[in-house]
């Protein structure tokens, strides 16, 4: 039996992704498959020559959300260079949020394009990856969310980002969908909170903030937590938070 764990991450060479893989890859027998933008500038090189633990790696794979042609691309390259046939656990976190604004000025081209990234960019990811993930024992599938897109809880959240909160609540509706569509995967969003990251103090100083109030090691450390846990019964289909936030879809 094959006792190798194998993850594939988006947006890897940086932020939430990046936090995720450097954790991911000290754990033993652990291959993290780091899907980036652009492979041959230096933070994507850069995480190939990671310290890992015993019998781990970092592949390093160009998948861009723009690119419909790049996550099928990836998977291709996995099998026939690396030969990778199984992954178990895939994280979908490359995504933009980069404008503010109400719903009454959101420039039309800013949703389109959030929606293409966020959205149209996930469900790509999810289909090129859907074969490997079958050959899995337990296979899971994790988009990472936002608690902006709770509906329920969107009047008590300060954050004007119309077209990021559209994208992902298509982003949640969508993994909920293939939950119910696929019962032998564990499919759910996860939300990492407001975090410290460039994205995350972009959409805090829009508010007047000084900085996201979560740092990128509480939010890493919650959502590992969580995932390495999770399970058909306890998780899939749900809306989660990296902390104890209970979120109303």
């Amino acid at each position: 039996m094959d006792s190798t764990k194998t993850y594939l991450i988006t947006g890897a060479n940086r932020g939430l992704g990046r936090g995720l893989l450097e954790t991911l890859i000290q754990r033993p027998n652990t291959v993290v498959v780091a899907g980036v933008r652009n492979p041959s500038d230096s933070s994507s090189k850069s995480l190939e020559s990671l310290s890992t633990g015993p019998g781990s790696k970092v592949i390093v794979v160009f998948i861009d959300s723009n690119d419909d042609a790049s996550a099928e691309k990836a998977i291709d390259v996995l099998q026939t260079q690396h030969n990778i046939n199984k992954i178990d656990t895939v994280v979908a976190n490359a995504g933009i949020s980069k404008y503010y604004g109400p719903a009454t000025i959101t420039p039309i081209s800013e949703v389109r394009e959030h929606f293409e990234v966020n959205v149209v960019g996930t469900i790509v990811l999810f289909q090129a990856v859907w074969p490997l993930l079958k050959t899995s024992s337990h296979p899971m599938f994790m988009a990472l969310s936002s608690g902006v897109a709770s509906l329920g809880d969107m009047e008590s959240l300060p954050l004007p980002a119309t077209a990021y909160g559209m994208s992902k609540v298509a982003v949640n509706y969508m993994v909920r969908k293939i939950h119910f569509e696929n019962p032998e995967l564990t499919a759910f969003v996860m939300s990492p909170g407001w975090v410290q990251t460039d994205m995350g103090n972009l959409g805090a100083t829009s508010v007047g903030m000084e900085k996201a109030p979560v740092t990128v090691e509480q939010s890493i450390n919650g959502m590992l937590s969580k995932l390495d846990h999770a399970t058909r019964e306890s998780i899939s289909g749900t809306f989660q938070s990296f902390d104890e936030t209970q979120y109303n879809w």
